[in-house]
């Protein structure tokens, strides 16, 4: 036996034996035996351990206990039933001849040999009696001491007290690399701490230099987090000083610093703000064509997207469309132009610029403090540099656009006209408009995975997108613009993967995430709240129908049914290869860690 070998018999010596392979066992689960005392023992959810030989090699078994089962065959007599109805209870069979019996799921398998501790499988199946342990962490450590650099902390082992053992491996070769970009998927309900536990998944990924990170954030909460501003919620992760820590760069991008940079965006938004509206074009197809004719026209006439706030270049636009020609490409019949015509009369033109074309405008505006062109801030984001790579967040929630202000006298805004010396009417902006900005992210995302896949290199990047049922919903969305975001999204999911760019869905369900994207995840983390309906449903197709498994699921408690913040409990069923201890597939559960400092000092972050 190696030195190794020896020093792992040592530590399971001394681990707490609670049991005994029992009968009938198989190898795709063992049956437990369970010792007189350990019965008062909590067992569900323990991870659990026991040596066999294999192809005369010693091995190390895992995994978790998921049901414990009392039988006392004397109870289950009639007569001796009718007995114990009298008196209770029968004191030469009742509790003395109980009998515990338990299931455990295989997940690991180590095989030991001169060299150290291998993968292997449960090729066979040990005789009963063989002793079974309760694991800990001395040797979870000795089992993973050759992947101790590569593994991170979530929590806990469900219900019990040994760490679990992840692995948040880069989409690049080399030392710590996957090879291939994975794509992530979390679920549950609000309060179930799927959010918190993205952020820890991001800090796990920061830890590579070489690993780019971006953030599509609807609702400005990981903007929060990573500028180290107060976010709702007991747990109160210090995102900014752990990714200081690791030297990770980290950028913020919101509304008010984002340029937009294509003319088809701009005729998009044009046409969803009221300015057509108020020229009595209704929405509809008239509306879009009269937008695509009038950036048509101001773009041959060489006024450029920057210099659209302009009060020059509204005045072009203005002379275009009282231009008969522009109006008969929106409207054909004499009639409907001469109602728009008169329109058009009638019209407050200062009040349309103001009002109606400088909220718009405003969005490709490039002379704002620290603002940058969606192109550039890509092209930098994804530049092949393997010493820092950055983490960016597009913080594009209703929040930030109403930063710009929106009465001059109260709430000055920040960048003034330099035309005019006014101040600048606040940027338009609603859930249609953010859907464009977010399909020209994923438009850019696309085209450098491909250029970057055409080099014969990894673009190594994770994106992560929040509240991805909206994004990507199984039913038909509402606008064309929603169809064409969950339309690349689903592309994305299963193309990308091969050019070195994983995503990580965020989702209150797991039903209502589009079904092409959920079967391109390969790691899963299930939070509370998917236990009912056509959650359950998909939970248990996802599983594979393993029952122990859904069985364990259900005993999660919702996290805000605890007494008090302290003993709340956020557990999460994890399936992939996201742990050294589920090379077999099988589902691990863990209760995420409910306090920071124990987080971080786990993980090495603390300062």
């Amino acid at each position: 036996m190696s030195e190794r070998g020896a020093k792992l018999e040592q530590i399971l010596d001394a681990a707490e034996r609670v049991g005994v392979v029992g009968s009938p066992s198989s190898t795709a689960g063992m049956a437990l035996d369970i010792l007189a005392g350990a019965v008062n023992k909590k067992l569900v959810g323990e991870l659990a351990l026991f040596r066999f030989l294999q192809e005369g090699l010693s091995h190390c078994a895992l995994g978790q206990i998921t049901e414990v089962r009392l039988r006392n065959v004397w109870h289950e007599d009639p007569t001796m039933r009718s007995l114990i109805r009298q008196r209770g209870r029968v004191d030469a069979v009742s509790e003395r001849q109980d009998t515990h019996q338990g299931d455990m799921t295989i997940s690991a398998v180590f095989s030991a040999d001169a060299k150290g501790y291998r993968p292997s499988i449960l090729g066979t199946v040990p005789a009963t009696g063989t002793p079974i342990h309760l694991a800990n962490d001395d040797v979870l450590q000795e089992l993973l001491s050759p992947y101790r650099d590569e593994l991170f902390y979530l929590g806990h082992v469900y219900g019990s007290k040994p760490l679990l053992p992840l692995w948040f491996k880069h989409f690049d070769s080399g030392p710590q690399g996957a090879g291939e970009a994975y794509h992530l998927g979390i679920f549950g309900k609000t309060g179930s701490g799927k959010s918190v536990l993205a952020k820890m998944i991001l800090l796990a990924y920061a830890r590579y230099p070489g690993m780019a990170i971006l953030i599509i954030d609807p609702q400005g909460e990981f903007a929060k987090e990573v500028k180290g501003e107060q976010v709702p919620g007991e747990f109160q992760l210090p995102t900014k000083q752990a990714l200081t820590q690791l030297g990770k760069p980290m950028r913020v991008y919101g509304v008010r610093n984002l340029v937009l940079d294509r003319w088809e965006l701009f005729a998009q938004i044009l046409s969803e703000s009221p300015f057509f509206e108020q020229l009595s074009i209704p929405k509809g197809e008239n509306r879009q064509l009269a937008a695509d004719a009038l950036c048509d026209r101001l773009e041959r006439a060489k006024v450029t997207l920057k210099d659209l706030h302009s009060h020059q270049s509204f005045e072009r636009a203005w002379t275009l469309l009282g231009d008969e020609n522009v109006q008969k490409v929106f409207y054909r019949t004499e009639g409907s132009r001469a109602r728009f015509q008169s329109m058009y009369d009638q019209a407050d033109k200062d009040l349309f610029y103001r009002t109606y074309w400088l909220p718009v405008a405003q969005l490709f505006r490039q002379d704002r403090p620290g603002a940058q062109r969606v192109d550039r801030l890509l092209e930098a984001f994804i530049k092949p540099r393997p010493d820092q790579r950055p983490l960016l967040v597009v913080d594009l929630s209703a929040e930030q656009a109403a930063g710009w202000g929106t009465d001059p006298q109260t709430t000055p805004s920040l960048f003034p006209d330099q035309e005019s010396g006014s101040h600048v009417t606040p940027v338009l902006w609603n859930e249609t408009i953010q859907a464009l900005v977010i399909k020209r992210l994923l438009e850019g995302i696309r085209t450098a995975a491909e250029g970057a896949y055409k080099e014969n290199r990894s673009l190594n990047t994770l994106v992560l997108m929040d509240e991805a049922h909206r994004l990507a919903p199984r039913e038909d969305p509402d606008t064309d613009e929603k169809r064409a975001i969950r339309g690349m999204l689903i592309d994305a999911a299963r193309t990308t993967r091969k050019q070195g760019v994983g995503w990580m869905f965020i989702s209150q369900t797991l039903s209502s995430l589009h079904r092409d994207i959920v079967d391109q995840l390969r790691i899963f983390f299930l939070g509370f709240g998917l236990g009912m309906g056509t959650e359950y449903r998909a939970l248990s197709e996802m599983v594979g129908g393993r029952s122990q498994a859904l069985e364990l699921y259900k005993l999660f408690r919702d996290p805000h049914s605890s007494f008090d913040t302290s003993s709340r409990e956020y557990s999460f069923m994890t399936i992939g290869p996201v742990s050294p201890l589920s090379f077999a597939g099988t589902p691990l559960f863990l209760n995420a860690f409910n306090s920071v400092e124990e987080f971080l000092m786990a993980n090495g972050l603390k300062s």
